[in-house]
């Protein structure tokens, strides 16, 4: 460390002798800030050596007294004085700082060789895993990962995708409605979109999104559904869309065949069972064989084989009808999943509210 403060230069030349006044209230400020910046017991002596040693600063003032006018004699001195207590004062109080650190540490305990302690690094939330691996699949399938925004219009939400005016979802009680009008649609209010699907609208109506194209849809949704071990009112979903002339049924259920065998593994079996949503005909729940019993029966899949993972289908012309598509020019297929239902089925957790409580027991596991 080096201690070349400005002391040193408020001493006065020979040929000034008497003429300058040494400036006490620097050379303090220097040493004080000196001592601050001290790290190790060698710093604290070579500051001593500065300041109070026999050829150090304090040794010089007083070799210079007899030089200095009988007038100003006292003042010199008595600034010599205080500068000698306030640089004696701190460096031992630096000195006891430093020893009391290192008494934590005896000699005969610390091995200065061995490798420091690592700091505690965090890594991505298990869900954030998975919906990164999910993506990577659909990437590597020719799929692109697009983002759409988590407050959304009735009619990206609802009537786009072909759900009626008087349905069930359209409540209060199954949707958050927000405070605040829809710029587009004037004595309707925004609200938190209860799924990813309006993302398939928006990327319909962009002219950046001309068919043909491929896209996967993470992100968060919201419900304003009781918390209990398979429910909670924020979640994941991940939601896919290819469109483009001459799609057809087939496609779909390779294309997630081979979704499923890459992410559960290449013995697993998928199956499609006939389902209900307004906005894709035909339309299919999706089931897996049961990977803990290899399908014959377990409490995992309710001793029925079988474990239902997603939604899929046919987009429905009147989605294609919503967003000014020509009629009968485009086919495509959608589907749709749960986030934190895949990451449960994979890694056998049976309660969704674990994922959100940030244990660190939980979660450095994955």
């Amino acid at each position: 460390m080096s201690f070349g403060g400005q002391g040193t230069d408020d001493r006065p030349s020979e040929q000034e002798e008497s003429l300058v006044i040494w400036d006490f209230e620097k050379i303090k400020q220097s040493a004080l800030e000196e001592i601050r910046l001290i790290k190790d017991g060698r710093d604290v002596e070579a500051a001593r050596i500065k300041y109070l040693g026999k050829k150090g600063l304090l040794a010089e003032i007083y070799a210079g007294l007899p030089s200095v006018s009988p007038a100003e004699r006292p003042l010199v001195g008595k600034g010599a004085n205080e500068l000698r207590a306030l640089v004696t004062q701190h460096l031992d109080e630096k000195k006891k700082q430093l020893e009391s650190v290192a008494s934590q540490f005896p000699a005969d305990q610390l091995d200065v060789t061995l490798p420091g302690v690592a700091g505690t690094v965090g890594h991505r939330h298990i869900l954030t895993q998975t919906i990164e691996q999910v993506c990577e699949i659909f990437e590597n399938l020719g799929f692109v990962v697009h983002e759409s925004p988590e407050i959304e219009t009735e009619f990206n939400n609802f009537t786009a995708l072909n759900i009626p005016v008087d349905h069930p979802s359209r409540d209060a009680f199954d949707t958050f409605y927000l405070d605040a009008e829809d710029p587009l649609n004037q004595g309707r209010n925004l609200l938190l979109r209860s799924h990813t699907s309006p993302g398939q609208i928006r990327i319909m109506k962009n002219k950046n999104f001309s068919p043909p194209f491929a896209v996967v849809i993470p992100g968060k949704v919201y419900r304003p559904d009781a918390v209990d071990a398979s429910h909670s009112f924020v979640f994941h979903q991940i939601e896919g869309l290819l469109i483009d002339k001459d799609v057809k049924f087939s496609d779909l259920k390779g294309l997630l065949d081979i979704f499923c065998k890459r992410l559960f593994g290449e013995k697993i079996t998928m199956r499609f069972r006939p389902h209900f949503f307004p906005f894709t005909e035909p339309s299919a729940e999706v089931d897996i064989s049961c990977y803990i019993c290899d399908g014959k029966g377990c409490s995992v899949c309710g001793r029925k084989g079988w474990l239902e993972i997603m939604g899929c289908g046919m987009v429905h012309p009147k989605v294609f009808e919503a967003v000014k598509y020509p009629r009968g020019e485009y086919t495509g297929l959608a589907f749709g999943m749960g986030v934190e239902r895949m990451a449960m089925l994979k890694y056998g957790i049976n309660d969704i509210r674990i994922f959100f409580e940030n244990d660190a027991r939980f979660l450095n596991q994955f």
